[in-house]
């Protein structure tokens, strides 16, 4: 997945399969997130200062999972689109920056 390897060196549909599922991957962890927080808020037995660690826990863990996530994906759609659109976001000779690949993963 690494940009130069991935939009010189290998020509064809398996790095965007591999793509599309990490995109399908980024997107369940999102739901199931977002899913997490929207139980424990609206959890009705105890109020938020009584909750267990664990809780607290997964609670703090999608709020990053929320955050992390689409930059994660706009990464991958960028290198998507270096790959078949011939943009040239993280190719050097087209005026793009290879080091912003490892900034944003």
């Amino acid at each position: 997945m690494y940009p130069p390897l991935s939009t010189m060196g290998h020509y064809g549909a398996s790095v965007d399969l591999a793509i599309f599922s990490l995109h399908m991957a980024g997107m369940s962890s999102l739901v199931g997130s977002f899913n997490f927080l929207v139980t424990i808020y609206r959890n009705a037995t105890m109020k938020m200062n009584r909750l267990p660690l664990l809780l607290w826990s997964l609670f703090f863990t999608s709020i990053l999972l929320l955050l992390a996530v689409p930059v994660l994906a706009g990464a991958l759609t960028m290198l998507l689109t270096d790959r078949n659109f011939s943009t040239s976001f993280f190719d050097y000779e087209g005026g793009g920056d290879p080091v912003l690949y490892q900034h944003l993963f």
